[in-house]
């Protein structure tokens, strides 16, 4: 019979690189966030660290994680002290002199009367009297007892500091106990002797690990792991005893020299901290902390607290990202997960795999002079998130909404619908059977004849999409006020979401960008985008018109559609020298050159629309002046709905052509 073979795999989270089975990260937030910021006027560089800063709706960003980080380092040293050991030294002793007097009173020989005077002449300090108490014969089995666990929970203390768990692990321990960790002790020092010296092998790492592997539950892989491990808990523990008052220091070394009964113990960790010093010298070995609140912590535990405290500071750090060359993959996400918890690491790696991807898949790009820019990919996402969110603002406003005049005589848009009176457009013979033949069945079961007869309700007629060219102008207010009033970031949405619009569903049209300031100039929608404020006064819509009026006579064959979105009235004209004239209050010539303009603009058929910003009388009052002039059209849209008020405003006259 063949035997059974087993193959035993172990399992254990992916570490070959980023999660192949974890669901793609959700850019759309990050590049709504970080594209609002880039219009602002930030650079994309810093926006992208400004959102992994903030985090987003379903993560926390990494100052939330360092204020937490620095917040639980603050709770340590405020609320706990290093007086746990001490005290319980204390009580341990006290407990073994009271049951030491009272078995001594019960005896009448004059040996008892010698040994109350020794206990009665013991000196106040703790570890002086454990020291002098080492070599007294207790006659109380109770005192006994308690004196014993004094030198064992010295040592276990000692060890608790380098080793994880030891203080539970040896409580109770037996001489055979002690003698595996000093055997342990010897062979760990002579495995750091020849690691230091360059002469140790892989084979003794696994002679030593297969001898004492039970007492590193850290499960190191190699020495210089087991080196890291170590010397980050003899460092601490370094730490803790710099931490103590000098009192306490010296209290401290006079007790440890009673640990399990002999300074041997102490001796083989003082060697092996010399040691783990030399092969780890970039460790913190002379620094303290000052512990100031009333829970009193054991020498393990304060050493773990120190570790605790060195890690959280150190993640604060990484969080902060204020270093030169800081990157995500600083952060230490197992660190994260035992100081903040594991929703902590989550957030820090789902921030981690937003930032990659945001590289990765194409959203930035190096500009000529080395600077960092959003790529036409981000400018698209970004545009589609615009316009999703203007096209929200459009369905939840009232007026005619209906889609059945979509176009005449043109394209097919593939959907179709009852004819009606007046209708040119193509019969769908399909659907026009179809109904006859349904109709029929229904209102006449048993009639049975030749041919399908064919009722004015069965005929539908297959919807058409105008596609007459328009050239449509945008001029944007980029003038100080714009900047001001918060009007800046809205403006170049509204850029975004229209150019977002025509470019993917009315591509026949030609949207061209024009921003106009103390001087006018044409400019794409990335170029837009990344504008950063100006702070110069004027309002040049004269030189804004005149670029129009040459980009629209490109045209001859399109509609020609101004969409000019401003908070101000002209305060600034053009010179024949090409220089900006600017006066305010809006000079007499400044305003006769701009109506000028309109005027040429209104006989070339321009449908013109302004779009007002603010409550400025004197701009009211110019606009609507001028639009009656020249059969123009004034939409005076808060700041928040200005998108969904060009955008709309742009279906409208779509519709109408």
């Amino acid at each position: 019979m063949a035997r059974n073979r087993f193959h035993r795999s172990r399992y254990g989270r992916y570490a070959g690189g980023p999660d192949p089975l974890a669901p793609p990260v959700d850019l759309r937030e990050a590049l709504s966030e970080i594209g609002d910021d880039v219009m602002a006027g930030v650079s994309p560089e810093r926006a992208m660290r400004e959102f992994l800063r903030r985090g987003g709706q379903s993560m926390r960003g990494l100052d939330a994680m360092a204020q937490e980080a620095n917040r639980r380092r603050r709770e340590l040293l405020r609320d706990r002290n290093l007086d746990g050991t001490f005290d319980e030294v204390r009580r341990l002793l006290d407990s073994a002199v009271l049951s030491e007097r009272k078995q001594l009173a019960r005896d009448l020989d004059d040996d008892a009367r010698f040994a109350e005077m020794q206990i009665g002449s013991l000196p106040a300090s703790t570890a002086q009297a454990v020291r002098e108490l080492s070599d007294y014969d207790w006659r109380s089995p109770d005192a006994r007892a308690d004196y014993e666990k004094i030198s064992d929970l010295l040592g276990r203390e000692a060890l608790e500091q380098r080793f994880a768990g030891m203080k539970e692990a040896l409580e109770g321990a037996t001489d055979e106990d002690r003698q595996r960790i000093s055997e342990m002790l010897a062979d760990l020092n002579d495995l750091l002797a020849k690691h230091n010296s360059g002469a140790d092998t892989t084979a003794d790492f696994e002679k030593f690990m297969e001898r004492h592997g039970e007492f590193f539950p850290e499960d190191p892989q190699n020495t210089d792991e087991l080196v890291d491990a170590l010397a980050r808990r003899s460092a601490a523990a370094q730490q803790m005893f710099n931490s103590l008052t000098p009192e306490q220091q010296a209290e401290l070394a006079e007790l440890s020299a009673q640990a399990f009964g002999s300074p041997e113990l102490m001796n083989s960790l003082a060697q092996m901290d010399s040691a783990l010093r030399a092969a780890r010298p970039d460790l913190d070995w002379d620094s303290g902390q000052q512990f100031s609140g009333d829970q009193p912590m054991g020498l393990g535990e304060g050493a773990a607290a120190l570790r605790d405290t060195a890690e959280l500071e150190e993640l604060a750090e990484q969080l902060s990202q204020g270093y030169a060359g800081a990157q995500m993959e600083d952060i230490d996400i197992d660190a994260l997960a035992r100081q903040l918890g594991d929703e902590a690491a989550a957030d820090a790696r789902t921030l981690t795999d937003l930032e990659r991807s945001l590289r990765d898949q194409g959203f930035f790009q190096r500009a000529p002079d080395g600077s960092l820019k959003l790529s036409p990919k981000a400018m698209r996402r970004l545009g589609q998130a615009i316009l999703r969110d203007v096209a929200a603002q459009l369905s939840s406003r009232g007026g005619d909404r209906r889609t059945d005049l979509a176009g005449r005589l043109g394209e097919p848009t593939g959907a179709t619908r009852e004819w009606a009176f007046g209708d040119t457009e193509p019969w769908d013979v399909t659907r026009t059977v179809t109904n006859a033949v349904l109709r029929t069945a229904t209102e006449s079961p048993g009639a049975v004849g030749p041919g399908v007869r064919i009722d004015v309700r069965d005929v539908e007629v297959t919807e058409t999409e105008a596609r007459t060219q328009a050239a449509v102008v945008l001029l944007v207010d980029t003038s100080f006020s714009m900047v001001m009033e918060g009007r800046w970031t809205p403006m170049k949405r509204t850029a975004l979401a229209l150019n977002q619009l025509i470019s993917t569903r009315f591509r026949s049209d030609e949207l061209h960008l024009i921003e106009f300031g103390r001087h006018a100039r044409s400019t794409s929608v990335d170029e837009l985008t990344g504008l950063e404020p100006r702070m110069e006064q004027g309002t040049n819509l004269h030189h804004a018109l005149l670029l129009a009026h040459r980009h629209l006579r490109r045209f001859p064959n399109a509609q020609p559609v101004l969409l000019i979105v401003t908070d101000g009235e002209p305060t600034a004209h053009l010179e024949p020298d090409g220089e900006a004239f600017f006066w305010y209050p809006p000079h007499p010539q400044t305003i006769g050159l701009t109506v000028r303009e309109l005027d040429h603009l209104s006989r070339m058929g321009t449908q013109v629309t302004f779009f007002r910003l603010g409550d400025d009388p004197g701009l009211a009052n110019f606009i609507d002046r001028i639009a009656r002039r020249i059969g123009g059209r004034v939409v005076a849209p808060d700041i928040d709905g200005l998108g969904a008020a060009v955008v709309g405003d742009y279906l409208r006259t779509r519709k109408t052509r």
